[in-house]
């Protein structure tokens, strides 16, 4: 690996890293009723207020980051990366265009497009962790195993599209707490 894709995935990774540690702090704050109350409910209001958008953002940073690996570190994406890809993509243009038009209602199509795309991803994941294969990879392409490279002792590429997959799940069912006054109405 050249120095610059090297040094593109140590900061990857250590975005991929922070993104997990969130991740599972969201999740408890979502799960637990403390957040009905002072400064949960004002961090879950926060992130359920910014869930479109922050999601674009993580949309759109996975998206270059998935471009970047396949076009300029010059790793070809496998089948199961393909496909990831399809459930990932289309989500930074439906995220831009709900941020843009305020559409709440959007959430429900990224939710069901980040379940698929996390369960391609989890599955890729495990076969880079030595799981045996119970659907055979492409015979021309590369093999969906190959680990390009691996970073904290868990973070490859499949892993990196979890974590995207799995933030934006949790950011699209923060609850939004504008909506939820209007609904009270």
């Amino acid at each position: 690996m050249n120095p610059f894709v090297a040094n593109i995935t140590n900061i990857a990774s250590f975005l991929t890293l922070l993104a997990d540690i969130f991740a599972v702090a969201l999740f408890i704050l979502l799960i637990t009723p403390l957040k009905r109350h002072g400064l949960g409910k004002r961090i879950a209001d926060f992130f359920g207020e910014r869930a479109i958008f922050l999601s674009f953002l993580a949309a759109l940073a996975a998206t270059g980051g998935s471009l970047f690996y396949s076009n300029i570190a010059g790793f070809p994406p496998c089948d199961l990366c393909w496909w990831q890809r399809i459930f990932l993509y289309p989500q930074t243009l439906l995220l831009f265009t709900a941020f843009l038009k305020k559409d709440e209602n959007m959430r429900l199509h990224c939710t069901v497009l980040s379940i698929v795309g996390a369960i391609v991803a989890l599955y890729q994941t495990f076969l880079q962790f030595g799981v045996q294969s119970i659907v055979p990879c492409s015979a021309t392409g590369p093999s969906c195993s190959v680990v390009y490279f691996i970073e904290y002792g868990y973070i490859t590429i499949p892993m990196m599209s979890l974590t995207v997959f799995v933030l934006l799940l949790l950011l699209m069912n923060a609850p939004n707490p504008k909506k939820r006054a209007i609904n009270e109405l």
